[in-house]
């Protein structure tokens, strides 16, 4: 599962790829300013590297260097008795930003969903999060639906 464009090389994660990808994924935490947190490090990366988890990961290297990650999962789509692609998390490192990478994670998810028959990619992003916005309004399509989250009951 690769795909190359010049210098960049989309891949799936692998062990070795721990160092890398927990430096790309704590930019990512504090992008949206959210806690080190140890304990969520070795939670997803766990489930990265645990095969029969749902939940998949890409890196992007740039000449060598991982400059970006993915995480990914298959879900259910029952109103159209198919499958989708729903893409969890997306980043680039600041200083790769406008090489390429998010594009090319996209077009690879793209490829993904085609190969194992999704009907779709979806994910959602920050309102605010203009620079990402403007990348997927050129390669995608927005949706009409409106987020919401609802808490857990409160224990009993």
């Amino acid at each position: 599962m690769n795909v190359e464009s010049g210098a960049i090389v989309v891949r799936e994660v692998v062990a070795g790829d721990r160092d890398a990808w927990q430096r790309i994924y704590r930019g990512y935490r504090d992008f949206y300013e959210m806690p080190h947190d140890p304990a969520v490090y070795e939670t997803v990366w766990g489930w990265l590297m645990d095969h029969t988890h749902e939940e998949r990961g890409l890196v992007v290297e740039i000449e060598g260097r991982t400059a970006g990650l993915a995480h990914f999962r298959r879900f259910a789509r029952p109103l159209m008795g198919a499958y989708g692609i729903y893409l969890d998390d997306l980043f680039t490192e600041p200083a790769a930003r406008g090489s390429g990478v998010a594009s090319a994670v996209l077009v690879r998810l793209a490829e993904i969903a085609r190969d194992e028959g999704a009907t779709l990619v979806r994910w959602i992003t920050a309102d605010g999060n203009a620079v990402a916005r403007s990348l997927y309004d050129r390669l995608s399509k927005q949706t009409p639906w409106v987020t919401y989250d609802l808490a857990p009951a409160a224990g009993s």
